[in-house]
């Protein structure tokens, strides 16, 4: 799914979620949850469709529908205390739409 087709989706009302993976390294990554199910982003050439922190995902969002957004954070032992992965669900925290500044 590209940004073009997540705008509709979200015009729709068919969009329960966005979430912003962040990954080791300072990566993240969009994905819209519809129906149970994760539909990553992609860009204009077939690839993940990466943004470089919160604030840029806001602005890449600024004109869609205010939608629930978290921040997702994969690995939280492995990233956080240096563990191995665990069995552990990933750490969830909601995002406001609007940045507060």
């Amino acid at each position: 799914m590209n940004l073009q087709e997540l705008n509709a989706y979200a015009i729709a009302g068919k969009v329960d979620e966005l979430n912003l993976i962040s990954l080791e390294g300072g990566i993240y990554l969009l994905e819209a949850r519809m129906h149970g199910a994760a539909f990553p982003l992609s860009d204009a050439k077939g690839g993940m469709f990466q943004v470089r922190s919160v604030e840029h995902a806001r602005d890449v969002l600024h004109d869609f529908p205010k939608l629930p957004f978290n921040l997702i954070h994969t690995s939280v032992h492995d990233e956080m205390c240096g563990l191995g992965a665990s069995d552990e669900e990933s750490l969830k925290l909601p995002l406001a739409w609007r940045s507060a500044l």
